[in-house]
């Protein structure tokens, strides 16, 4: 195992308060959602809300589908609005976050009603291919969503995003030209460097490779370019680019298509068994009450998936990081911007090892850092050599 590196410094109280209070907050929210799914199971409560729904629909079966998510979603939103309330709170409380109320409200509005979009369109699918097709709809829905999931990812840089920020071209042509060469270098075309407005609700700092073939685009926080210097800026997007490199996005796709099989797989034969057995007051596959279970399966698949999908998605982080060190002129650049994210993020540099095994998609900066150096030194015996 890599040693701490001595670019690391120690991680402050308030990282470590601020990291411990927002995984209890996660917690939190995953178990008010699981209680919620199984109140609404184990009570029939579902079976009432879906005779209200369909006295609101008017007895049409594809709208009282969609009346019958709104009421799921609202009442969710109703159980969990105090949690993310506390979490508004609490980026407030650690200077993360300079978004005022108003704004923060507005945000959660518009939240609810892209989720109510595409939830919409995923659940009218879904029980459209139940009743048409009761005893392979699974199949059918799984390659519908696959569909889905590649359509959103290249939509997502020019219709969902912009919706909760703003973008513009980047103003800063020597920068530009220097980020487009490097993702030239990756083998990939750029259609746009933007300029990302996150400051106008955070302080965070990010950037990101987006979009799928036309929507390709390059986009950087302002919190990162007004405090990070081109070369450190080069080597986060080197990093970002060496997902591409690795094909992590494709490899992704095919990861979630065999994952949302195992899932509709589950979700049918779920269905089934409750239905064979009497267990709730489904009385048949296309009865959307049964649309909670459907949730439930989903929820306990991730939660078992989790550590697994997280050690994966880490694999592909070091791989990305590798490339990054490959990419440019010295690891200094990728050292000092890895040290300014965690401060300015207020992220843990060294966590304990189970949180990183459970909770992280990416290793610790530590390690990140370890492996940087390392890297460093490799290089540095080689050209004496």
């Amino acid at each position: 195992m890599a040693s701490v590196p001595t670019s690391v410094q120690a991680d402050s109280p308030e990282a470590r308060r601020y990291n411990r209070v927002r995984r209890w907050l996660g917690i939190a929210d995953f178990v008010v959602g699981l209680v919620f799914l199984l109140v609404l199971l184990l009570t029939g409560w579902s079976g009432w809300l879906r005779d209200l729904a369909y006295r609101m629909g008017r007895g049409n079966y594809s709208l009282s589908v969609f009346v019958y998510l709104l009421l799921l979603l609202v009442i969710s939103k109703i159980l969990s609005v105090g949690l993310d309330l506390y979490g508004f709170r609490l980026e407030r409380a650690y200077k993360l976050s300079n978004q005022k109320f108003r704004s923060w409200a507005w945000d959660e509005i518009k939240g609810f009603l892209v989720g109510l979009a595409m939830g919409g369109i995923v659940v009218e699918l879904l029980y459209f291919t139940m009743r048409q097709w009761p005893q392979n709809w699974w199949l059918l829905a799984w390659a519908l969503f696959m569909v889905l999931f590649v359509v959103l990812a290249q939509l997502a840089p020019v219709v969902l995003f912009p919706i909760f920020y703003k973008f513009e071209p980047l103003d800063d042509e020597e920068l530009r030209r220097r980020l487009v060469v490097l993702g030239e270098r990756a083998g990939t075309r750029v259609r746009g460097v933007y300029r990302w407005r996150l400051s106008e609700k955070s302080k965070k700092a990010n950037a990101a490779l987006t979009g799928l073939g036309a929507t390709r685009r390059i986009i950087l926080a302002d919190t990162l370019l007004d405090n990070y210097t081109p070369d450190e800026i080069e080597a986060v997007l080197a990093h970002e680019l060496g997902h591409h490199v690795h094909r992590h996005i494709l490899k992704s796709i095919f990861v979630q298509a065999a994952i949302t099989l195992l899932g509709f797989w589950a979700a049918n034969w779920t269905l089934h068994y409750a239905l064979d057995h009497h267990m709730f007051e489904f009385v048949q596959i296309s009865d959307f009450a049964n649309l909670p279970l459907l949730a439930l399966v989903s929820v306990v698949l991730s939660f078992l998936l989790m550590p697994a999908l997280n050690a994966y998605s880490r694999f592909n982080e070091r791989q990305a990081d590798r490339y990054a060190f490959e990419s440019i002129a010295s690891i200094e650049p990728f050292v000092s911007s890895m040290n300014k994210l965690a401060e300015q993020n207020l992220a843990e540099r060294a966590p304990s090892k189970w949180v990183e095994w459970f909770f992280h998609s990416h290793p610790s900066i530590s390690r990140r850092l370890a492996a940087a150096e390392e890297w460093g030194r490799t290089q540095k015996m080689h050209s004496h050599v």
